[in-house]
């Protein structure tokens, strides 16, 4: 009786192309700036709670808290299966996402919301 590897044998083999130490560390450094946007957009926040800003600022602010670590879960899914460039690719190109919707909340919550 031949014993055949099953399709999802397959897929969980390592990629020769893609070495463990290398995409970890990608991960981890891409990581580190997903994070720190996550932290900055928290830190701009706190000192609007006390102050009267309407809705569309709040909900503003919360998707600038939320959205890099959307991005950041997207783009791995996105690249599960993909070679160690095409990664770093996607993570920058979501950095750059992230880096754009910052500079809107800021603009905007400074113009005072109009």
């Amino acid at each position: 009786m031949s014993i055949d590897k099953s399709a999802a044998e397959r897929a969980s083999a390592v990629d020769p192309h893609r070495p463990r130490w290398l995409f970890s560390a990608l991960l981890g450094l891409t990581g580190l700036f997903y994070a720190y946007a996550i932290w900055n957009a928290i830190a701009y926040m706190i000192p609007l709670v006390g102050l009267a800003v309407g809705v569309t600022t709040w909900i503003a602010l919360i998707l600038s808290i939320v959205l890099p670590a959307v991005i950041y879960a997207g783009a791995l899914a996105l690249t599960r299966r993909r070679g160690l460039g095409t990664v770093a690719l996607v993570l920058v190109a979501g950095l750059g996402l992230v880096a754009v919707f910052w500079l809107d909340v800021v603009g905007y919550t400074l113009s005072g919301g109009r």
